[in-house]
């Protein structure tokens, strides 16, 4: 049987590619809260206005430090058994990355103006991006086996895939709807919950049958 050959060159170990990950994540996970504070010198009445006022805030911050939490704990999982990077590993990680620091402007966009379309749009489809680098990402290191210590098994690599798709499709698809339903189609990302409950399940099953 024939051995693969690259297509491009081997740059190196990710190391230092996984670094910049965990940097760009940590940055932008803290410029989440940055902008979460309250005025100072307020009285009690304002006090708790102010406090009330900014539940959009701490709630765009709780949902997308769940977001970049997973991406992050993803690409982790995605480079534990790379051994080499090549130019396309290297330029879909650092677009990716772009889109992760980026994610901070969506979010303040939905804790101002949460009852916009527009900003629910933008966040789904800054979301949907990044899910959609990540994917590629996955489909590159699975189908280049050269670049890994051991081959990605096939199951493995369905579960991680389907998981992901089900992050696209469920932001992908709010974008266009929040222009037809309004703000309150948000509501469909809770749908995720169940789904990659599922997918988790049957990804447990899979690893276990393998063993």
């Amino acid at each position: 049987m024939t051995t693969p050959t690259a297509p491009e060159p081997l740059l190196g170990r990710p190391e230092r590619l996984v670094a910049l990950a965990d940097g760009v994540y940590a940055i932008a996970i803290t410029l989440l809260a940055i902008d979460i504070k309250l005025p100072d010198g307020l009285d009690s009445a304002e006090f708790h206005r102010q406090l009330h006022d900014l539940l959009p805030q701490v709630g765009a911050y709780a949902l997308s430090f769940l977001v970049l939490a997973a991406f992050w704990r993803d690409h982790h999982r995605l480079f534990l058994g790379v051994r080499q990077v090549d130019g396309l590993v290297i330029r879909l990680t650092l677009f990716g990355l772009g889109v992760a620091a980026l994610l901070p402007f969506p979010t303040s966009l939905i804790a101002e103006y949460g009852s916009e379309p527009s900003a629910v749009a933008i966040y789904s489809a800054a979301v949907a991006v990044l899910g959609s680098i990540q994917f590629t990402l996955l489909l590159v290191v699975w189908k280049r086996p050269w670049l890994r210590v051991a081959p990605l098994p096939d199951r493995e690599a369905h579960a991680y895939l389907a998981d992901l798709g089900a992050t696209v499709v469920a932001f992908a698809a709010t974008a266009p709807l929040s222009f037809l339903i309004g703000s309150r189609v948000v509501w469909g990302w809770l749908v995720l919950l169940p789904v990659k409950f599922a997918i988790g399940r049957w990804s447990g099953r899979v690893s276990r049958s393998d063993v």
